[in-house]
Order: C-alpha cells, then sequence, then structure tokens
C-alpha cells in the first residue's frame, strides 16, 4: 500500500459525509483492495465501524466529532497558533506552499483543512508529506483527542500517523511535547486553548 494512497483515502474519509459519501466510501474500499499492513488495517477499522450508518446519521456524528470541539478541529495551525496573529502567517505558508506546486484547492477552506493537506500529499508526495511531517504534533494530538472521543475517525488517524517517520507520541502530554519541541519551532496557543476558533461552537466534548 503506497503512502499517496493512504493519504488520499484519508483525505476522502475526513471529508463531510455529504450525499456522495456512499460512492466515496466505495472508491476507497476498490482502492485499498486486499492491501496489509498497518495503515490498511486502519482504515479498514474505519470502513467496518462506518458500514451500514446512514449518511444523515454519519453526518452529525462528524458535526459532533470536528465541529463542536476546539480539541478535535481540523484545522492544523490551530494546535500550534491558536487564535493569534501567527496563524495568519501560518496559513499564508500553506497557500504558498499550495501555489508553488501549481496546486489550487477549493477557495472555500482554510488552506490548513487536513483533508486538503492530506490530498496535496497525494499529488504532491515530497513537498506534501514534508509539510505533514511539519504538523506531526497537531496529528498527534488529533489522533488522541478522537480516542478519547471513542470515535471511528481516530482510526484514519492513526493510519495517516503510520505514514510519518518514527514511533507515536504514547499520551496527549508527550504530543504537547512534541508540539514544544518539534517544528515549528515557536509554539502559542496549545492546548487547552484560550480561545476558540470562529467555526466551531464552545463545547468541549
Amino acid at each position: 500500500m503506497t503512502t499517496a494512497l493512504i493519504h488520499q483515502a484519508a483525505s476522502l474519509l475526513l471529508l463531510h459525509p455529504g450525499p456522495d459519501w456512499p460512492e466515496r466510501l466505495h472508491l476507497v474500499t476498490d482502492a485499498l483492495g486486499t492491501a496489509t499492513g498497518p495503515a490498511a488495517e486502519c482504515l479498514t477499522r474505519f470502513r467496518a465501524a462506518v458500514d451500514g450508518v446512514p449518511a444523515l446519521e454519519l453526518s452529525a456524528r462528524y458535526v459532533a466529532t470536528f465541529d463542536r470541539s476546539r480539541r478535535r478541529t481540523l484545522h492544523l495551525t490551530y494546535y500550534t497558533d491558536g487564535d493569534t496573529r501567527r496563524r495568519g502567517r501560518s496559513l499564508l505558508t500553506w497557500q504558498r506552499l499550495y501555489r508553488a506546486h501549481g496546486w489550487q484547492p477549493p477557495s472555500g477552506e482554510l488552506p490548513d483543512f487536513l483533508p486538503l493537506a492530506l490530498e496535496f500529499a497525494a499529488r504532491c508526495p515530497d513537498p506534501g508529506r514534508r509539510a505533514l511531517r511539519d504538523h506531526r504534533a497537531a496529528l498527534e494530538l488529533l489522533r488522541l483527542a478522537l480516542r478519547d472521543h471513542h470515535s471511528p475517525y481516530a482510526d484514519v488517524l492513526e493510519a495517516v500517523c503510520h505514514t510519518l517517520p518514527g514511533a507515536s507520541p504514547a499520551d496527549r502530554a508527550a504530543a504537547l511535547r512534541l508540539a514544544r519541541t518539534g517544528p515549528p519551532a515557536e509554539t502559542v496557543g496549545l492546548l487547552p486553548f484560550p480561545h476558540r476558533p470562529p467555526h466551531v461552537e464552545e463545547t468541549h466534548r
């Protein structure tokens, strides 16, 4: 199973499960085929967990998981920048990265949205994978938060983390240490967050 395939599959699975969800899930299932390995096992667990769940119900779960908690946002720069001016610079860095490689993501989402970052990594592996490595702490914090929430989406994040070099942090404290010591070197607004991003509601579940 190639890393690009993992990233593309994870990108499709982490988008909101709208009307096209059955086709997306079928596409991922066909693409994975008989793939083996830790990442493939994680994605297989996710597919089994959501198999047969009506799209409307899964949509409600998705909103509750990602849009109503500051600790489970899919926007990577929020984990290190919070609601600070530095986040604007980080978002601009993502935009410039995409443009430098001739990639134009949809205009309706911030450039640090994880499904976009994963699709970019699938299409432009070298710069895309470097960007994911640079945001390893954010990915690990999200993975652990999803585990705490008992969400099947944790398996998708675990699959992504399997594509990154080195072992994953064992717990949130270790992930926070990674955020403080790894790239980006300067860390602002780490969890627990003093503010909420404008697109989520004030709730902690």
